[in-house]
């Protein structure tokens, strides 16, 4: 160990002794050399050796002491025969000298910047590295090798999006024209550590220009976001999971209607398929009679199937999945759930639906929930209502150029003002047996995809549930996404 220690110690001794010995060379040469040349010029050279390793202080010595050199070679061959030269000679060397100087200690104070800046750098939390315009990294601070897993001296030289096999939201020609056009990006990717593990970040990119405008580097700051999104998706599958409870207690609720509406068509199967019998029991049949019978049992067993198909897509458990929607398709199958529940609160229900009303992106699972709920309260609040007409009014229209708007309005109790908030807080209900929940649910829905849900009362009696949800955008919606699992919500 000492024997390193002292390697150590004199490796700097060695460089400082061979500019002696260089400076030590170039004095003796100047003094005996006849050649009329300005030999101590060559002390730029002793200059700039001390300059990359000895501090400013250092610096300034090594130069007086080679100004010294040249003043005293000069008055050692003052005997010249043509002094003058002389003296030109050595001016020429000391203002070399100098100006070498200058441009050393200029260099220093630069380095020693960039070197602070880096330390500084190294400090931070956050990873950062940069990278030129070939993606070639060529920087790479601390918190990237702790990260990532490679060591800065592994990663500089290296194309970064191969190295960390970088998995975009969007392809990567479109994000460095962002780049280029706002001089900066911000998004979520996923990069591979050195272990193989993937990392989701939130990820910043700086673009650096030179004096003429040109693009030079980038610099990206990465935060490491992998645990929060894990945390976002348990979130997600909680919410998930309550909705469906949700949703499956509210088709307890309506499982005398969804009886009734199952009921219908198959007996009117049965009665038509009695009545074909009998038309071709008689002699001769009557085969006319016979097909329309068949006729009308094929349309009831669609119309028994669809009411199944309905009531399977609400009830069923799945992952949310959200595509390009057309919203009056979605009340329309809702209203055909809660037919007979609506005939039995005896409320009569209007529907003012735009024509061509923009697409919503979105899981149609759970928007028709957030509008069965609604419609399921809206009933309920009508129920205890006499001496006046039960009248539910559902829209579907534009809100402006980015929005669709959903209102639910009946003309039941209301709600009291004080409460408009307090309405979709989980746990808070305004119904005997109520849980809490659904109002809950539907606000969480809405906000996932990206909308507002709010309550007020109405000009006369009852109040209106209305929700505003952005428009379906092919550019915005339907983009590869950089972890399509974590961000399908």
């Amino acid at each position: 160990m000492a024997r390193v220690s002292r390697s150590r110690v004199t490796a700097p001794a060695l460089v400082l002794v061979a500019a002696a010995v260089l400076a030590a060379a170039i004095f003796i040469f100047d003094t005996v050399t006849p050649y009329g040349m300005a030999i101590a010029v060559l002390y730029v050279i002793v200059v700039f050796i001390a300059g990359s390793f000895l501090p400013p202080r250092g610096i300034l010595v090594t130069a007086a002491a080679c100004a010294a050199l040249t003043v005293l070679s000069y008055v050692l061959q003052h005997g010249d025969v043509n002094p003058a030269d002389s003296l030109g000679r050595a001016l020429m060397s000391l203002s070399a000298i100098g100006v070498t100087t200058l441009l050393v200690l200029r260099n220093h104070s630069a380095q020693a910047m960039r070197r602070e800046q880096a330390r500084l750098l190294d400090l931070t939390h956050d990873t950062v590295f940069v990278r030129d315009m070939r993606d070639i990294i060529t920087y790479w601070n601390r918190a990237a090798e702790e990260m990532y897993g490679w060591t800065r001296n592994e990663a500089v030289g290296r194309v970064s999006h191969e190295l960390l096999k970088t998995i975009f939201p969007m392809p990567l020609e479109q994000i460095m024209a962002d780049v280029h056009r706002a001089r900066r990006w911000e998004g979520e990717l996923v990069h591979t550590g050195r272990n193989g593990a993937q990392i989701v970040v939130a990820s910043r990119w700086s673009l650096q220009q030179d004096e003429r405008g040109a693009a030079v580097t980038i610099l990206e700051t990465d935060n490491d976001i992998t645990e929060q999104k894990r945390a976002e998706e348990a979130l997600l599958k909680a919410q998930t999971d309550l909705a469906h409870a949700s949703r499956v207690a509210t088709l307890g609720e309506l499982a005398a209607s969804i009886v009734h509406e199952v009921n219908q068509p198959i007996a009117a199967i049965v009665s038509n398929g009695d009545a074909c019998l009998r038309w071709l029991g008689q002699k001769p049949p009557d085969l006319g009679e016979a097909r329309e019978s068949v006729e009308a049992m094929i349309r009831d067993s669609y119309r028994a199937g669809e009411v199944v198909r309905r009531l399977r897509g609400l009830a069923k458990r799945t992952e949310p999945q959200k595509v390009r929607l057309d919203f009056n398709e979605i009340i329309d199958d809702v209203l055909l759930v809660v037919e007979r529940e609506m005939l039995r609160h005896q409320v009569t229900a209007r529907t003012e639906l735009a024509h061509a009303l923009p697409a919503v992106f979105g899981d149609r699972i759970q928007l028709q929930q957030v509008i069965l709920n609604l419609i399921m309260n809206a009933l309920d609040a009508m129920s205890s209502v006499s001496g006046r007409s039960r009248e539910l009014i559902v829209r579907a229209q534009r809100h402006d150029d980015d929005h669709v708007i959903i209102a639910v309005q009946d003309s039941g109790i209301g709600f009291e003002t004080e409460n408009a908030n307090r309405l979709f807080a989980a746990f808070f209900t305004t119904k005997p047996d109520g849980m809490g929940m659904g109002l809950a649910i539907c606000r969480s829905i809405v906000e996932a995809h990206g909308g507002r849900l709010w309550a007020s009362p109405n000009a006369g009696p009852g109040a209106t549930f209305q929700f505003i949800l952005p428009q379906w955008r092919p550019d915005a919606s339907e983009l590869p996404q950089a972890n399509s699992a974590r961000s399908a919500n």
